[in-house]
């Protein structure tokens, strides 16, 4: 079947009812998350003072994620989706009441968010799937735009609402008030979400089943290629974004210009991702994928020369719009997921994104110690740059999605 090279429209995606219910469902629950994040990192330096371990918390969810992803990930193709992401939402909905209602230790709290955590992949794989089998062509490149244009605004939102409800009602009914955003996600996605849909009859057990297709998986080099040049920048700009509050202090900017800073690639990836998603044609925007990420990271490598302040919030702002490189993977992508394994793969992916931004920050950090934070955002950049190459590569060796 020939694939008309035209861009979708934003009609034809939100014209099906199961990318309708899961969009509002994800938006509101990434929302909740960081609300909760904010909240329980706030909660643990006022019951500690202790920077190191309010910074767990604020990560204590992304690295646990390699676990589920590695010894569940199966899950998503042998368990209907519906019943499945309803769990997800459901189960986070719970940890955020504990801990804003229970007086626990901060150990027993980082444990719990550690455990959760574990099930996010799966939760995540089982919703990319119902939206890759229920949009096809265009509109499912759109739908995973418009899945990242929300996801930005989300996460602006939550930080900014995170901020305010704490500041107004304190960090334990912040917690609750994110408690209730995910029971809210978990009502859409119950009612929203047809009950049809496919699960996988595997026989054996779900952890060896995984690590089998874990490894299948990335012992594919067109897989892995794929997967690497969505995890890498992803890693290497988080942790160029966890230094601009440092870069800012180092330059001498007003304290409130760490906010700025780091909002500006949000904005960028927006304005990106819009462009990309809804204005260029599929091979147009396939194509343009590596000079995406040459976007992504050479404004970075501009940091070392240290523009004034208007003119580093315009780099950072354009450096976000090559988020956009991803769009153009998408069709490759999916093309190269085996048919049974197609969620494990979603939740794979998941699972490399959120830990390598967790690895990402950790090592720019320890460089920027060693060095400057300028010189470490650099580093971040020309690494974005090198990867350029291989995703054309894994491109070209990808069979084209019909």
């Amino acid at each position: 079947m020939t694939v008309v090279d035209r861009p979708a429209t934003y009609r034809e995606v939100f014209a099906e009812g199961s990318f309708r219910a899961l969009f509002a469902a994800r938006t509101v629950a990434i929302g909740a998350t960081t609300l909760q994040i904010f909240a329980l990192s706030v909660l643990v330096y006022a019951s500690t003072g202790s920077p190191l371990l309010s910074a767990l918390a604020f990560g204590a969810g992304f690295l646990p994620q390699v676990v589920g992803g590695l010894l569940l990930g199966s899950l998503t193709d042998r368990l209907r989706a519906r019943p499945l992401i309803v769990a997800g939402y459901a189960v986070e909905a719970l940890l955020a009441a504990a801990l804003g209602l229970l007086d626990l230790p901060v150990a027993v709290s980082l444990t719990l968010v550690a455990v959760v955590a574990c099930g996010t992949p799966v939760f995540a794989g089982a919703a990319a799937r119902v939206i890759a089998e229920r949009l096809t062509g265009d509109a499912y490149v759109l739908g995973r735009s418009v899945s990242n244009m929300s996801s930005s605004a989300a996460q602006l939102l939550g930080l900014a609402g995170g901020g305010v409800a704490v500041a107004a009602v304190g960090p334990r009914n912040a917690l609750l008030f994110a408690a209730g955003c995910h029971v809210l996600a978990a009502a859409v996605v119950r009612f929203g979400l047809p009950t049809a849909g496919r699960s996988a009859a595997k026989s054996g057990g779900a952890v060896r089943d995984s690590w089998t297709g874990a490894v299948a998986l990335l012992s594919d080099r067109t897989i892995r290629r794929l997967l690497l040049a969505q995890w890498l920048p992803s890693a290497f700009v988080a942790g160029a974004e966890a230094l601009l509050v440092a870069y800012g202090a180092s330059r001498g900017f007003p304290p409130g210009t760490g906010a700025v800073l780091m909002a500006a690639p949000a904005v960028g990836m927006l304005v990106g991702n819009f462009a990309a998603g809804r204005l260029m044609r599929p091979s147009l925007r396939e194509r343009s994928s590596p000079a995406f990420l040459l976007v992504l990271g050479t404004p970075l490598i501009g940091l070392l020369a240290a523009p004034p302040l208007p003119l580093l919030v315009a780099l950072l702002v354009v450096a976000g719009t090559g988020f956009a490189y991803g769009l153009g993977l998408q069709r490759a992508f999916l093309a190269a997921a085996p048919e049974d394994r197609r969620g494990q793969l979603f939740a794979l992916l998941s699972t490399g994104l959120m830990a390598l931004q967790g690895v990402g920050p950790l090592l720019l950090g320890t460089l920027a110690q060693l060095t400057t934070p300028a010189l470490a955002i650099a580093v971040a950049g020309v690494a974005t740059v090198l990867v350029a190459p291989s995703l054309r590569r894994a491109q070209d060796r990808a069979a084209p999605l019909s």
